[in-house]
């Protein structure tokens, strides 16, 4: 070291610090154990610190120790917390769930009640035109019968009774067509077999022109108003003629009677 001049001597190195102009240090130099200075102990713990300042870090660092463990403790504290609060609120959905869908079956079933009730009404509705209705036709049935009998029995002989006759037949004609309208057609029963649900049998005859059960004549025309019964088909039904005994029969009834 070209500024720097170092001296050795037996006994200590002198060091001369530029620097410091001319000053000198005196370093000891250690040759043996035995030249250690008294004041080193050789039973001092090596875990004391002689340096107050490394033993004032050192309770520094203990001391911020214990807040970080506190923290674990307040963090883990918070999210158990927090889980318990998560699992009170899914349960309280779990619950707004089950309460949302029976409001919806609730929904559903008043909407089937509602749409039943529609249907029944609606029904009952069509029920009651149905008998205004028949109950209104039935009450000119009478009417439409009196012109049919005069039709049959009224025999026109000049042109004022022809003009007559064709003035009431037009009504006639006028009324028919209005009953059409309104769903109402007559029965044909004459020739068909008897049905107690569109036929009354007013009389009955023994022929051999029908078979028995078969609608002979019709007496007084029924009606009908769709698959409603206005009035009954009054009618006249065929009976089976009673069995024609022989005469050799007769002869010997006859004289087993005598």
């Amino acid at each position: 070291m070209g500024d720097e001049e170092k001296q050795v001597d037996n006994g200590s190195d002198t060091i001369i610090n530029p620097s410091d102009g001319d000053q000198e240090y005196d370093i000891p130099v250690v040759t043996s154990i035995d030249d250690l200075p008294d004041e080193m102990d050789s039973d001092s713990s090596p875990s004391e610190s002689p340096n107050p300042d490394i033993a004032s870090s050192d309770e520094a660092i203990g001391v911020e120790d214990a807040p970080g463990g506190d923290r674990t403790a307040s963090e883990h504290a918070a999210i158990q917390a927090y889980e318990s609060k998560i699992a009170a609120l899914a349960q309280e959905v779990e619950s707004l769930k089950a309460h949302i869908e029976d409001r919806n079956l609730q929904y559903v079933r008043l909407g089937a009640d509602f749409e039943n009730f529609r249907k029944r009404t609606s029904k009952e509705r069509e029920e009651q035109e149905e008998r205004v209705k028949c109950s209104t036709v039935t009450e000119l049935l009478p009417v439409v019968d009196n012109f049919e009998r005069a039709r049959s029995q009224i025999k026109p002989q000049t042109d004022a009774e022809m003009g007559i006759h064709k003035s009431y037949q037009g009504v006639y004609k006028q009324l028919v067509d209005c009953l059409k309208r309104l769903g109402v057609a007559p029965m044909r029963a004459e020739g068909v077999p008897f049905d107690p649900n569109l036929h009354n049998a007013v009389m009955r005859e023994q022929t051999d022109a029908y078979e028995e059960g078969i609608v002979m004549e019709e007496l007084m025309r029924g009606y009908q108003l769709g698959e409603r019964v206005l009035r009954h088909a009054m009618v006249k039904v065929a009976a089976a003629p009673d069995p024609v005994i022989p005469s050799d029969e007769n002869s010997e009834a006859q004289g087993e009677q005598e």
